[in-house]
């Protein structure tokens, strides 16, 4: 969701610069903040106690992250880095709260937003337990395709990434996107990967 920058601020917000793999927040920190990237990314993941890392999400340009446990005073169930250099912008809960009372199109807004993010996360989920591993990572490159065209573009995940999001191990993504590229779903330029 993007808010209007300048109500943003009116209301007090204030824009933060992240380092590439900088920590915005860790899980279990307390959720007390709205956060809207100005521009860069930021990646939000969990890590088991083996230090295995599964991705949750990544959001972008003009996009807000970690709203849902603001409306239900938890915890946040993941952590945010920085995936890139980014500026961020960081309102309070309360603020935020009362933005979504003052202007109920926003709320509506926010209602639609957090609607399409759990259908995504329950269809990704779908995709990612039920499917052979060609399968898991074109749902993963699908869902995070820029623009409908048919022209494959550069992919801007490593291998790694792929392997965090999908639940698969490094090596098995390395093979299967080999795989891909024989039958043309992938093209694989100087070890950069085209989708």
């Amino acid at each position: 969701m993007q808010i209007d920058i300048d109500l943003l601020f009116t209301w007090g917000a204030i824009a933060k610069e992240y380092k590439k793999n900088e920590i915005i927040f860790y899980e279990e920190d307390m959720a007390n903040f709205y956060f809207q990237i100005i521009e860069g990314s930021v990646k939000m993941f969990n890590t088991n106690d083996e230090g295995k890392e599964f991705t949750q999400g990544y959001f972008s340009d003009g996009q807000s992250f970690g709203e849902p446990p603001l409306m239900i005073e938890q915890a946040y169930p993941a952590s945010a880095v920085a995936f890139q250099d980014s500026k961020i912008i960081k309102l309070s809960k309360d603020k935020f709260l009362k933005i979504l009372d003052e202007y109920p199109s926003i709320q509506k807004k926010f209602l639609q937003l957090m609607a399409r993010r759990i259908h995504s996360k329950s269809m990704t989920t779908k995709d990612i337990v039920n499917q052979k591993p060609e399968f898991r990572i074109l749902a993963f490159l699908n869902a995070n395709k820029r623009n409908d065209c048919n022209t494959k573009e550069l992919v801007p995940f490593t291998r790694q990434e792929i392997a965090n999001f999908t639940g698969l191990r490094v090596e098995t993504v390395i093979r299967a996107l080999t795989k891909m590229s024989k039958t043309n779903k992938v093209e694989i330029i100087n070890h950069k990967i085209f989708f």
